[in-house]
């Protein structure tokens, strides 16, 4: 790359195996469900997460819009914390395209207190929208994990009240690797889950959304209404599979280089770590007061970086496939010399 590029995961370019791949692709019309290398993706996808069924889908935010879609009438409410993406960074869809309101619970580590989900769960009254889904997502946007005996609880009171629950998993595979378990162990606690071929895994385009047969094929046509029906996109569902195959297998790499990071970036004076949000390839960190942000990312651009300004205070940083041990040696050298002159 031409960059060190630390905003995201999602700014990875695909890898030459998968150049190569879409390159070759056998496709087909995806609509009329004739497209080779996007079924067998599909099927990949729903072997990996142990549901039933998968479909492919453009991004993650339409994964997780889809699936509001597909589980909640219009007018009815859906509970999820106030800091999931869903809410933070879904440009407020949830209200354009399911017409659902949205219930948020305060949980900045992505727990959502078990008694103030059963409190928001609303009853048969005229005057409220009935409650129709309860969201978890894992990996968190926080950067942290989220325990399976929580989800299972989720789960439980969900099912108990009549109520799905899904997963905004767009990290999915990183939460497995960070927790030791697979992917369908975190699956199995909720009826449909969303993750992303193109934050962490490399591919250029593409998010999954997998659950029940009957489930899939109503989001299908949800899909379509929302424009999703992509006709030969075996080129890119090439990039997928590898995706899965290959680049799922190598992300202890990235949590590995987090590590690297955030103990590299503690040593500088007056930077604080958020140490307690390291479980996978996000590092989070404060300044030191007085610093320029527009200025410190000025300065890194210039110098072949590119970063993000903090957000309510907290920088960070990401790792991915194209950061390596050397690139995070620049970038602590680079922050040592602009914080000693600034």
């Amino acid at each position: 790359m031409n960059y060190i590029d630390l905003r995201s995961d999602t700014v990875t370019w695909p890898t030459e195996a998968m150049r190569r791949a879409m390159a070759q692709a056998p496709v087909g019309d995806d609509v009329y469900g004739d497209d080779p290398t996007v079924n067998e993706l599909e099927r990949l996808a729903a072997e990996m997460t142990g549901k039933e069924a998968a479909l492919f889908v453009p991004s993650g935010t339409f994964g997780n819009q889809l699936s509001l879609f597909t589980w909640c009438p219009r007018g009815s409410e859906v509970i999820l914390g106030e800091q999931c993406h869903i809410i933070q960074h879904e440009a407020g869809a949830a209200s354009v395209i399911a017409g659902v309101q949205t219930r948020p619970i305060f949980a900045p580590d992505g727990i959502l207190p078990l008694e103030a989900i059963e409190e928001r769960i609303r009853g048969n009254d005229i005057h409220y929208p009935p409650t129709s889904l309860i969201c978890l997502e894992n990996a968190h946007s926080s950067g942290r994990v989220i325990p399976l005996s929580y989800m299972k609880e989720v789960a439980q009171l969900a099912h108990a009240h009549g109520l799905p629950v899904h997963l905004d998993g767009a990290r999915l595979f990183n939460a497995a690797v960070s927790m030791g378990v697979s992917a369908v162990e975190i699956s199995s606690t909720v009826d449909s889950v969303m993750f992303c071929l193109s934050k962490g895994l490399c591919a250029p385009v593409g998010s999954m959304l997998a659950g029940t047969r009957e489930f899939i094929e109503k989001a299908r046509r949800k899909r379509k209404i929302m424009g999703g029906g992509m006709r030969q996109v075996g080129v890119l569902a090439a990039a997928g599979l590898i995706a899965l195959k290959d680049m799922t297998r190598r992300l202890a790499e990235d949590h590995e280089n987090a590590h690297y990071l955030a103990s590299q970036l503690a040593w500088i004076p007056g930077i604080e770590v958020e140490k307690e949000a390291l479980d996978i390839n996000m590092v989070f960190f404060k300044l030191p007061a007085g610093i320029d942000d527009s200025a410190l990312v000025r300065y890194f651009k210039e110098r072949g970086v590119l970063i993000n300004p903090p957000e309510q205070g907290w920088c960070r940083f990401v790792t991915h496939y194209w950061i390596h041990k050397d690139d995070i040696d620049k970038v602590i050298g680079l922050m040592n010399d602009f914080i000693g002159t600034n």
